[in-house]
């Protein structure tokens, strides 16, 4: 594991040190480097809510970890208002992502949905989010939602829709 001493001294090779460990399953790891860094680094918002989201899950502590995931997405929000560079409103999701997983760690099914879907917004196409609903058991929406799921007019909806979606992804490959 690097210290802040080392060769990831900026915020950005912190976080990429931080997220090396987590694809490494080193969540322990990643957790004691994320709380180091989010203290040299306490404006960066990802290192925040990185370490909100480990300290949630890997610590037990879900209202602080909850708080800084909740503080990154207000300094991020802060930084796009200012119109810095650096801050482009897609990279909201992966900061609902860690919130939502966040929640999750508590247990808060609830909140973590409303969350991840929150996350949606700023990216649609986002797989990580996605999979964390569909790892929630999240079905998708139906089509004509005043109808029960299992009514033959949803359930055709649903197929054209699945097909279509089916089709565009392989003119898209």
């Amino acid at each position: 594991m690097a210290s802040l001493e080392d060769k990831f001294i900026t915020a950005a090779g912190l976080l990429l040190e931080v997220k090396t460990l987590l694809v490494k399953r080193k969540r322990r790891d990643a957790y004691q480097l994320a709380a180091r860094a989010s203290v040299r680094y306490a404006s960066d918002p990802f290192l925040l809510s990185y370490f909100g989201y480990l300290e949630a899950s890997v610590e037990g502590k879900y209202r602080s970890g909850i708080e800084a995931c909740t503080r990154a997405i207000t300094l991020f929000e802060k930084k796009m208002f200012r119109g810095e560079d650096d801050a482009e409103e897609s990279q909201m999701a992966v900061l609902y992502l860690n919130l939502g997983k966040a929640y999750i760690a508590a247990e808060k099914k609830k909140e973590a949905i409303r969350t991840l879907n929150a996350g949606l917004k700023f990216d649609r196409k986002n797989r990580d989010l996605m999979a964390e609903l569909e790892g929630m058991g999240i079905r998708k929406l139906i089509p004509v939602p005043f109808l029960r799921r299992t009514n033959p007019l949803n359930e055709i909806i649903g197929r054209m829709l699945r097909k279509r979606k089916g089709e565009e992804n392989r003119q898209h490959s």
